[in-house]
């Protein structure tokens, strides 16, 4: 069993690390912006299916291939660095008429819980990050490091999305307004286009 002051200390550090800017919450935020508050919650559902997957890979060791095989790191980051920019060419041909049903857009639940599952578990610094971050907080002393490892995982998937559904209503409701016009939908689109490019790069360039 985690003594509570350390789970204190532990939900601490993965609210501070969900607030912080990073890939996952300005994913979050230009998602919400262009289809709406809904559309964010679907995408954060996905990164939280992400993070499953991540703690499955670090309670079974196998997050530590990706942490010492440059190839198996190589490979994951250039898939996850392509769907980036296939997303950001996607967002630059969007015109205005793409985002005018916003909340009702036609981009699946599916397609947006996707979105989050691929932009989580090809990152392999999330893996390589879990893998070092997770095991500070378990005990060998308190009994099996494997559900250890699921129970902190579980309560830092449950911090994200807390944090990442109210960064969703909050841009959800400012791309509402930004909606209402033709021209402000274009830079949007323009703007996650971009955002979405730098991402791809960020990525591609990332060393283990």
């Amino acid at each position: 069993m985690i003594p509570f002051d350390t789970v204190l200390v532990y939900l601490a550090a993965t609210i501070a690390l969900a607030l912080a800017p990073g890939p996952d919450n300005i994913f979050v935020l230009t998602q919400s912006a262009l289809y709406g508050p809904r559309a964010g919650i679907l995408v954060t559902l996905g990164l939280c299916t992400g993070v499953i997957v991540h703690t499955i890979a670090v309670a079974l060791g196998v997050a530590a291939v990706f942490a010492t095989s440059a190839i198996a790191f190589n490979v994951l980051k250039f898939v996850g660095a392509a769907y980036l920019l296939y997303l950001a060419w996607g967002a630059f041909r969007a015109g205005a008429t793409d985002l005018e049903e916003g909340p009702h857009s036609n981009l699946k639940g599916i397609r947006l819980y996707a979105r989050g599952v691929i932009m989580n578990i090809t990152n392999p610094k999330v893996a390589i990050f879990f893998l070092a971050f997770l095991p500070q907080f378990a005990d060998p002393e308190r009994g099996s490091l494997a559900i250890q490892i699921v129970v902190l995982g579980a309560l830092f998937m449950a911090s994200a999305l807390v944090v990442f559904s109210l960064i969703a209503w909050f841009a959800g409701y400012l791309g509402e307004m930004l909606r209402s016009s033709s021209r402000a939908q274009i830079i949007l689109n323009r703007l996650a286009g971009t955002i979405f490019a730098a991402l791809a790069i960020r990525l591609a360039v990332a060393e283990r």
